[in-house]
């Protein structure tokens, strides 16, 4: 499996923390897995459980009707990626 950057696996480590997985350990998500359905099988409301950790940690709000949250979501990099291009803090 690839490696994660210091900072991909800073977000893992929200993810985990903040959607309770008990049985995820951060360094265990693939960069490019996804997020959703047959990846690490996340729903609707972990996403806004996500975006609400998201924005009290970098300082940047992710909108529900965003066109783009389907790329932002994709994988811990486009995520990552998505984060470090919008972070204020």
């Amino acid at each position: 499996m690839e490696a994660l950057s210091p900072f991909e696996l800073e977000v893992a480590r929200l993810l985990v923390e903040t959607l309770h997985l008990e049985d995820v350990q951060p360094e265990d998500i693939g960069p490019e897995r996804p997020l959703f359905g047959e990846g690490l099988g996340l729903d609707s409301i972990d996403a806004l459980e996500l975006a609400l950790a998201i924005s009290k940690t970098y300082g940047f709000q992710l909108r529900s009707e965003d066109k783009d949250n389907r790329r932002i979501f994709a994988s811990l990099r486009a995520l990552s990626q998505h984060i470090t291009q919008q972070r204020t803090r």
